[in-house]
């Protein structure tokens, strides 16, 4: 028979004995309102943080569009479906111009096949070798900064004059102060959840300055 996987990490006062439902009522809604304002806390100080770097990452990418560069995301787990959206926005954008980009997660047939045949470290460097050019953008997310497939597409889109965008948390692991990243945007937050969802307004506020510098360079020409 199968246990049943604890919740008291996340919730402990579930696991409390409470005879009382509206002491638990009231102890679910405690919880999350202080998740709620602590992700709005973290989102505020990430892009106070990273103000002046998204900025200058958003010229990059603009100039790189403006002469016909693309974009590759890329991530794993949970940051893969997170760097699919992102491409997704820069593509399919809700206003203003679609610019080219791609996720390289969602080929069930290319990342499986590599996988297999040459090793997961190189699902995405590969990709790149056979995709990317001088002058493409390279993004990679994570939660930790650590992941060795990342690094190793990072390096190689680094060499290949890629312009490269590492998202990270906690300290921003081994993407911090590396040479083959060019834009590394940290979430300082100890709590996955939190680092994606500020991730996630990173991408778009980085989307939306994109968009406003592409409006700029076209209204220059």
């Amino acid at each position: 028979m199968m246990q049943q996987e604890p919740t008291n990490f996340l919730y402990p006062f579930i696991d409390a004995e409470e005879d009382n439902p509206d002491s638990l009522l009231a102890d679910l809604a405690a919880s999350a309102q202080a998740k709620a304002a602590e992700s709005i806390a973290v989102r505020r100080a990430t892009l106070t943080a990273n103000a002046d770097l998204l900025d200058r990452a958003a010229a990059e990418l603009a100039r790189r569009f403006g002469a016909g560069g693309r974009m590759f995301t890329f991530g794993n787990g949970g940051s893969s479906t997170d760097c699919t959206t992102l491409a997704a926005l820069f593509a399919r954008p809700p206003v203003g111009n679609p610019l080219p980009a791609w996720s390289l997660t969602t080929d069930q047939a290319i990342v499986t096949a590599l996988g297999n045949d040459v090793g997961f470290e190189l699902v995405f460097a590969r990709q790149l070798i056979a995709r990317a050019a001088s002058g493409d953008i390279a993004v990679a997310m994570s939660t930790s900064g650590n992941s060795p497939n990342l690094l190793t597409a990072l390096a190689e889109a680094r060499q290949r004059g890629l312009y490269t965008i590492g998202f990270a948390g906690y300290e921003g692991g081994a993407f911090a102060r590396n040479p083959n990243v060019d834009a590394c945007f940290t979430v300082r937050s100890q709590s996955v959840h939190r680092i994606q969802e500020a991730q996630a307004l990173l991408g778009y506020r980085l989307w939306l300055a994109v968009q406003e510098k592409s409006d700029q360079r076209m209204g220059a020409a």
